[in-house]
């Protein structure tokens, strides 16, 4: 969150901000008016406590002196004061909560160098990387979805028969090449320096707010045991939408040490969203659904140091993608497609030939994101309450987050399907990730089963 003393002393540039962000329906000048009251009180509170104590010590020394009558008027103006101090830290109380609410409603200030823009189509491109030496893609490269029930490797009728709509089931060997992507993911990231950590899978509502989940996507989330729609406490459940919450909040309400920065962690999670705020996205195949895996990269590191990190992070999620021999672009966000947290993201697209986007690649295909990168600056830090110490004998300051994703499943499976998709309609699987699959070179697919397929003429 940003601080009371930024945006009272920086209202054009959080005004800038939400410009900049296309956010409506937060007034800056409401959030100046409650802190101007708030500070008007705890001045007119720290006034009355000196009265307090002058009359106080007023009280024996009048007795001393024998002055009964001035010592009980100084006994009754005490117990005025008491009266009143009690009230003033009331208001203050509730100005304070609802400044605090206000504030955590505030998304972040996006540097200097954030394009504007309204969404995904404003984003500038970086780089494309992986085109210059492709593989030969079938002329009639068919779409993940359709290739993977044929080959029984995709099951979206049972999926949703057990969990209902944006669930499905991954069979056999694409079952297998999502495990095998999760072990070559986290052993490239642990060559990078990460350090590995498991998360829990379920986290409280102090962590979603801590990484700002909370309150701004309280629809997108799965809430443990109560509807979403119902007020929530500190401690209530939620089911990890990732892994960021986790491994950012390990930390929550401690102090670090200089000599622990940068500290780098990688985190394997399963993740759940609603996806209640996608209206009109694509629903057809397993680019967006509700459940899916996910390694993901966090940083923390000091604040000098950030902008330099949230580069290297980015070539740390790209070295999955070229390893795996898969073309991608980066793109820097604009200001209308920053998340709400992030100072700074870059999102790394990779190419799925088989169906093609509105204004997507010339080529044809279309741009899966699958990490985006971001610099937090001390937006999280401030709200988890992240510090450091420089030096051990110094203040502690809130130190900068970092994320992204190293990479995101299963939109890597889907574009391994479609670029590494042969004329026969078998999948190749890429060289990096055989040995993770006992050496097996192709994927031929799986007998279907049940008497519905004899009934649909798929089984004898």
């Amino acid at each position: 969150m940003l601080s009371r003393q930024f945006v009272r002393e920086n209202p054009d540039v959080v005004r800038e901000g939400l410009a900049l962000r296309g956010t409506d329906g937060i007034d800056v000048d409401e959030i100046l008016d409650l802190d101007e009251q708030w500070r008007e009180l705890k001045s007119d509170g720290d006034d009355l406590r000196q009265e307090r104590n002058e009359v106080s010590s007023k009280v024996g020394e009048l007795k001393r002196e024998g002055k009964e009558e001035e010592a009980q008027e100084a006994i009754e103006r005490s117990q005025e004061i008491k009266d009143e101090l009690e009230e003033i830290e009331e208001r203050a109380d509730e100005l304070d909560a609802e400044l605090e609410k206000r504030l955590l409603e505030v998304p972040n200030v996006p540097q200097g160098d954030v394009p504007p823009g309204e969404d995904e189509l404003d984003n500038e491109e970086v780089r494309r990387c992986g085109f210059e030496d492709m593989r030969t893609v079938p002329e009639g490269v068919r779409p993940h979805y359709d290739i993977g029930e044929e080959l029984e490797l995709l099951d979206f009728e049972r999926g949703a028969k057990v969990a209902g709509g944006g669930f499905y089931f991954l069979k056999g060997d694409a079952a297998r090449l999502e495990h095998a992507l999760i072990q070559f993911m986290r052993e490239v990231h642990r060559e990078q320096d990460y350090r590995e950590v498991f998360p829990p899978i379920p986290v409280n509502s102090e962590s979603m707010t801590g990484t700002g989940q909370l309150p701004k996507f309280t629809e997108d989330a799965y809430r443990v045991g109560e509807s979403n729609d119902e007020a929530y406490d500190d401690d209530d459940l939620w089911l990890c939408p990732t892994a960021e919450v986790s491994v950012t909040n390990m930390y929550r309400d401690e102090i670090l040490l200089s000599d622990d920065l940068p500290l780098k962690h990688q985190a394997y999670s399963p993740n759940f969203r609603r996806e209640a705020g996608e209206h009109g996205t694509e629903t057809r195949g397993i680019v967006r659904s509700h459940q899916f895996n996910k390694v993901e990269l966090v940083n923390f590191v000091e604040p000098e140091h950030s902008n330099e990190r949230l580069d290297g992070l980015v070539a740390e999620a790209e070295e999955v993608l070229d390893r795996l021999g898969l073309p991608y672009r980066v793109t820097l966000l604009c200001g209308g497609d920053m998340t709400f947290a992030s100072a700074k993201t870059y999102d790394i697209e990779v190419w799925a030939p088989a169906d093609d986007m509105e204004y997507g690649p010339e080529r044809g295909g279309r741009w899966l994101e699958v990490s985006s990168v971001s610099n937090f600056e001390e937006f999280q830090a401030r709200r988890a309450g992240l510090r450091y110490r420089p030096e051990r004998h110094e203040s502690a300051e809130y130190l900068h987050t970092l994320n992204g994703s190293g990479t995101a499943l299963p939109r890597v499976v889907v574009a391994i399907m479609e670029y590494y998709q042969n004329d026969d309609g078998t999948i190749t699987v890429p060289e990096v990730l055989q040995p993770y699959m006992g050496g097996q070179e192709r994927i031929d697919g799986h007998d279907p089963v049940g008497e519905s397929a004899v009934g649909a003429g798929r089984k004898e």
